[in-house]
């Protein structure tokens, strides 16, 4: 009998609440495209007050909260807040509208898609249009480009599009809003990343609640315009001048059709964090990471990266002489589409690895190899 619970798999725990999970879902329907991601920041650091002594925000619009800010010994736990776009590029005399990308923006799923218009008279409903099936016959099929996709506002010239208050440079967003999936996953457009810097918000929560107090200064910072080059995270470093950094983003799901395991690696939503190994992350605090999962039964997986992590790691690791930094990631199914999946297990063993991991850094902690 005692081999028998001995061999049943650990209970898990939930650590997102009630309330957290009221705040992921307002937090993922509100807008916050780069480079315009303020509504969100907002609504990020309203959640995260009761749990900071002080919080300040750049010229760009990254979000910091500061625990400890008179410590000298400085650990950034990090996420970026801005979702893929759309800009409008063109007008045409019809009043239709063409675009281009803010971001890695998919363009295979853009038609028959609805979207919101920022102006700055407010949102103005569109659509991406898409000739109907019954007009392609008889002809080679023609693939969504960024070239043929384009809104329709209900205008019928240009002149109208813009009493609406549309120009050229007006950002675009899809209208996608949360959900939960089957009790079990969270779906959602811009998971990537407003997750993590949701589950970076839970941490410091944790550590409020459980009275814990840090040796060293702790920054935790939600970047802008990581989807166009780490951009946020450069410049933020630069004014932080942090001593290690632990960063969260998400990394794909390998497990659905279309993807190739022998080139992304075999990753699965639903069996824990994911640690990384790259040029960029350091050695010894990824070894912290990895006995703090084990010794806290924390399920994870693993990944390699060539060359570059593609995310905010990699401007903090090569930052001011160089950062002991290391890469957290949460599996995630349909990547840059409106319907990005994440499992809840996942998420809360995301964010009690960080909290564990904070836990075991100590005051001045130096992680080189050798001296």
């Amino acid at each position: 009998m005692a081999k028998k619970k001995e061999d049943e798999k650990k209970k898990h725990v939930a650590v997102v609440t009630k309330k957290s999970l009221q705040f992921l879902e307002e937090y993922i329907n509100n807008p916050a495209p780069t480079g315009y991601e303020w509504e969100g920041q907002k609504l990020w650091l309203n959640y995260l007050k009761p749990y900071i002594d002080e919080h300040f925000i750049d010229n760009y619009g990254t979000a910091v909260g500061v625990i400890n800010p008179k410590a000298d010994y400085k650990v950034v736990i990090e996420a970026h807040a801005d979702e893929i776009s759309w800009y409008v590029n063109y007008i045409t005399a019809d009043g239709l509208i063409y675009v281009i990308r803010n971001g890695g923006s998919d363009h295979q799923i853009a038609p028959s898609k609805r979207v919101n218009i920022h102006t700055e008279k407010g949102l103005v409903k569109a659509v991406f249009g898409w000739p109907a099936i019954h007009t392609r016959h008889g002809e080679k099929e023609q693939a969504p480009e960024l070239k043929n996709i384009f809104l329709d506002c209900g205008c019928t010239t240009k002149e109208e599009v813009e009493k609406l208050g549309i120009h050229v440079g007006c950002v675009i967003t899809y209208e996608d809003e949360f959900m939960v999936l089957n009790d079990r996953y969270y779906v959602g457009r811009a998971l990537d990343n407003r997750v993590g810097g949701f589950m970076i918000a839970e941490v410091a929560r944790l550590l409020k609640e459980n009275k814990k107090k840090l040796p060293f200064g702790l920054y935790i910072v939600n970047s802008v315009q990581e989807e166009i080059g780490l951009r946020g995270a450069e410049m933020i470093a630069q004014r932080i001048k942090p001593d290690v950094a632990i960063v969260t983003d998400v990394t794909h799901d390998t497990t659905t059709p279309m993807i190739n395991k022998n080139i992304q690696g075999d990753l699965a939503a639903g069996k824990g964090p994911v640690v990384s190994y790259a040029p960029a992350v350091q050695t010894n605090l990824n070894k912290l990471l990895i006995k703090v999962a084990e010794k806290n039964d924390i399920p994870f997986q693993r990944q390699a990266s060539s060359r570059s992590t593609g995310t905010d790691t990699d401007a903090f690791a090569y930052s001011n002489g160089g950062v002991p930094s290391a890469l957290i990631s949460l599996p995630l199914r349909y990547m840059h589409t409106t319907v990005e999946m994440v499992h809840k297990e996942d998420v809360d063993n995301v964010i009690s690895l960080i909290y564990e991991s904070l836990l075991n850094i100590k005051d001045g902690q130096d992680f080189r190899e050798f001296k």
